[in-house]
């Protein structure tokens, strides 16, 4: 994951999307609270999530996707624990011969990040942000989907 050299709250401010007095208030808060600081912003209402995660994606290199129609291979899905998609939310998309994608909603969860990548096995990560709308909606059906083959399997 290539980063850029300015920190978020520095390329929100580039970008006119927030004024130094809120970066302060936000950054006082994140000291705070510990939170991470685009949460903070987006909680707040100082900006909306969609300009929180294209500004990370540019940050960070990272493709914000929509996954709202896409389809999911449960089989692929289901290599993946419970806990690493519901718990981290992480979501895994897809795999090739050398990685595997992976949709997030913070590039910023070293945690989730790093039980991503000890669950895919040694195959390289591929990380997309989605928004937590469409991150909510790929749980609603993982969730429906494990509900539905839980009596298969006891068979």
């Amino acid at each position: 994951m290539l980063r850029s050299q300015k920190k978020l709250g520095e390329i929100l401010l580039e970008r006119g999307l927030i004024r130094q007095d809120e970066l302060d208030a936000a950054l006082a808060q994140q000291r705070r609270t510990k939170e991470f600081l685009g949460k903070i912003l987006v909680k707040t209402g100082m900006i909306k999530e969609r300009e929180l995660l294209e500004t990370l994606s540019a940050q960070f290199n990272i493709p914000f996707i929509s996954v709202k129609d896409r389809y999911i291979n449960w089989e692929f899905v289901k290599t993946f624990s419970a806990s690493l998609i519901v718990d981290y939310g992480c979501f895994p998309l897809e795999r090739d011969d050398w990685s595997v994608t992976i949709a997030i909603t913070n590039p910023l969860d070293a945690w989730a990040l790093a039980e991503a990548e000890r669950q895919a096995g040694g195959l390289r990560l591929k990380i997309v942000l989605v928004s937590s709308e469409e991150m909510a909606g790929l749980l609603q059906r993982y969730q429906q989907y494990m509900r539905g083959n839980i009596p298969g399997m006891f068979k």
